[in-house]
């Protein structure tokens, strides 16, 4: 039980995260005394593990799991990326450091281009909900349609915030049904 409860803290992190990130790249770099938004991020990935690794052992779940862990790791690392853009004083700082990132693939691919931009971690997350297929189909189909805003296939503005709400609320139906706290 704990372990839903944190997956769901960790998905209501991550939109706190995903809300603060939409204010824009200025709202962020002013923080102090740090930077909340991605330590929301870094803090409700890492809560998700849990309830990530102990989703019913199917088919499914044996590609579901280690996608999902994927895209935590490179949101782990896309947060430590950051923060270390953060810490700049000013845009020149941030400017030389981004040029010379973007020049080192095994940094700037699995952590900025490809593990964050949602489509490693919410693929994992959209086939870990298909254990559910049959007994929510409503939810299912919630996290279907965050999955493909996040995808940017339903155009949306603030498709971050939207997609990652409508993932909660999928989730939320899944995990916080009353039987599902049931000891089996």
């Amino acid at each position: 039980m704990a372990y839903k409860i944190f997956f769901i803290l960790g998905l209501v992190l991550f939109l706190v995260g995903q809300i603060i990130l939409a204010q824009g790249n200025d709202f962020v770099y002013n923080q102090e005394p740090i930077d909340f938004a991605h330590w929301f991020l870094l803090i409700g990935a890492v809560f998700l593990i849990p309830q990530v690794v102990s989703f019913p052992k199917k088919k499914v779940s044996y590609i579901g799991i280690p996608l999902t862990l994927i895209g935590i790791t490179c949101i782990i690392g896309m947060c430590v990326l950051d923060f270390i853009w953060w810490s700049f004083p000013n845009d020149e700082a941030r400017a030389e450091f981004t040029n010379h990132i973007t020049n080192v693939p095994s940094i700037w691919k699995p952590f900025i281009t490809i593990g964050p931009s949602s489509k490693v971690f919410n693929l994992g997350l959209l086939i870990l909900s298909l254990l559910y297929l049959k007994k929510e189909k409503i939810a299912v189909l919630i996290i279907v349609i965050a999955t493909l805003i996040l995808w940017h296939i339903i155009p949306l503005p603030f498709r971050l915030v939207s997609g990652y709400l409508l993932t909660l609320i999928g989730f939320s139906m899944i995990l916080l049904k009353k039987d599902s706290f049931k000891i089996s």
